[in-house]
């Protein structure tokens, strides 16, 4: 259904985990979570001393520091809750956001020792000027400003030491923990072993930066061709300074897109802002088959311009050419025709519905679930409801949902958070530009489909 990241020199960069490893960080993670809970039991006790009943703030904080204290794999968990508050309460959101650029950062003579074993040579050698306390600091590395020799201001990224042997043996748990998820019809419907073997596959990449300055160039190259290029930028790599364990790039001055009070302070347009990385989302997936995987607030800057900042291309999703035309047909069926019967049919052709039945009943299904977009204005509208109706559904007519579409929700999540930060009145599904778009796929997927009736092939059968 995807497509693996086209990496030559991809290795695994997570070691294998022996059962004596696992079973010692499942004790741990364990001690962890208990005395997560025995510190919120403290605190309530003190505050029922006070008459006080302890809030949402303090269970938030609490869960937050539970997280923290499990390290770097609950850490990457913890950002999803930190954007999507769709989903998960305001307290943990608001709680959550300082685990996606502000996690305690490794020892300066750590990242020394890094950087010395990546060059050949020390820092002082390499650098003009290179700053020991981090700018950002989150769960796979930390990033450093730092001055070449040649003048140009430039960040750093060095990855945590040690932290490949860290992260095995949480992901082991993980998958074990998965498999009993899948029990459930709603672990199911998240294909929950799927995902977690994509957390592996994303880790492995993420830990050799020299796949993350191809893939983000890769995907600043899809979007060119189209209209929304200029509406977007990554930093320029310094490729003679990077390597598995450390990335050069040059230093953009940006506002991060969650701060609504900076951007219209700067007098950035809030619904044109929501609109392009929406736009450059759709588009790098439709047509460039690769989209950024990881929008968290941390990743999406502002620049003086009004241009969106994209950074940290660790994880990304792909889609193949035959996977592109369906999800054109799909989205198509679903919003601009609002065919739910047709949109059923390809969900089944994507692979994400495991138990036959009525088209025509599951396309009603649908239709009951996806009304509010359009007729709901996004700050209105509760996608926690919307996700309790989509599950039903799932359940009902036993879907799974395809691993690379469920990365796509999670980037739709994080859009989400940034549309009501920054434009709550504004309505995506009928604003001029995204309906253009729209009927620009439209015209694609009736292109599709007249091709493959005069091939005599069934629908969205090409490939590359």
């Amino acid at each position: 259904m995807t497509d693996k990241p086209a990496t030559d020199d991809v290795r695994d960069q997570l070691p294998p985990v022996s059962t004596a490893a696992e079973v010692t960080r499942f004790a741990g993670t364990a001690t962890q979570a208990a005395a997560g809970v025995g510190r919120f039991l403290l605190s309530s006790a003190g505050q029922l001393r006070h008459g006080r009943l302890p809030g949402k703030r303090d269970v938030a904080h609490q869960i937050r520091l539970t997280f923290e204290n499990l390290g770097p794999t609950y850490v990457k968990l913890g950002q999803l809750i930190a954007s999507s508050p769709g989903v998960f309460t305001k307290e943990l959101s608001d709680e959550f956001e300082s685990l996606l650029d502000r996690v305690p950062p490794a020892p300066a003579d750590d990242v020394h020792r890094i950087l010395e074993s990546e060059f050949g040579k020390p820092a002082s050698e390499v650098f003009a000027t290179f700053d020991d306390e981090p700018i950002a600091s989150a769960s796979i590395a930390q990033v450093h400003t730092a001055t070449l020799k040649s003048g140009e201001e430039v960040v750093v990224k060095v990855q945590r030491p040690g932290i490949a042997g860290r992260l095995s043996p949480d992901v082991a748990i993980l998958e074990r923990v998965a498999g009993l998820a899948e029990i459930s019809e709603y672990g199911r419907m998240l294909s929950a072993r799927h995902v977690v073997e994509d957390f592996a596959d994303g880790l492995n990449a993420e830990l050799d930066f020299r796949n993350e300055a191809k893939t983000m160039e890769e995907w600043f190259d899809c979007l060119q061709p189209g209209p929304f290029g200029d509406r977007v930028r990554v930093p320029k790599v310094y490729h003679d300074l990077t390597t598995q364990r450390v990335m050069t790039m040059e230093r953009i001055y940006a506002t991060r897109i969650d701060d609504a009070r900076a951007v219209r302070a700067a007098g950035h347009d809030g619904e044109a802002l929501c609109r392009n990385l929406l736009l450059s989302l759709l588009d790098s997936a439709f047509h460039g088959g690769l989209f950024h995987g990881d929008l968290h607030a941390g990743n999406v800057l502002v620049d003086a311009d009004g241009k969106l900042v994209l950074l940290d291309f660790g994880i990304v999703g792909r889609f193949n050419a035959r996977t592109r035309r369906i999800l054109r047909q799909l989205v198509v069926d679903l919003i601009v025709k609002q065919d739910y019967e047709a949109a059923g049919r390809g969900i089944f052709l994507l692979g994400a519905v495991h138990k036959p039945g009525s088209t025509v009943k599951g396309g009603e299904d649908l239709k009951k679930a996806t009304m509010p977009l359009s007729t709901t204005e996004m700050g209105a509208m509760s996608y926690t409801d919307l996700g309790r109706q989509l599950a039903a559904v799932a359940k009902a007519h036993d879907a799974r949902l395809p691993r690379e579409l469920v990365l796509v929700g999670k980037q739709l999540l994080y859009v989400e958070k940034y549309m009501k930060l920054l434009a709550p009145r504004w309505k995506a599904i009928s604003d001029r530009e995204i309906y253009g778009y729209m009927a620009g796929i439209m015209k694609e997927a009736e292109r599709d489909r007249r091709a493959d009736r005069r091939a005599g092939n069934g629908p969205a059968a090409g490939t590359e």
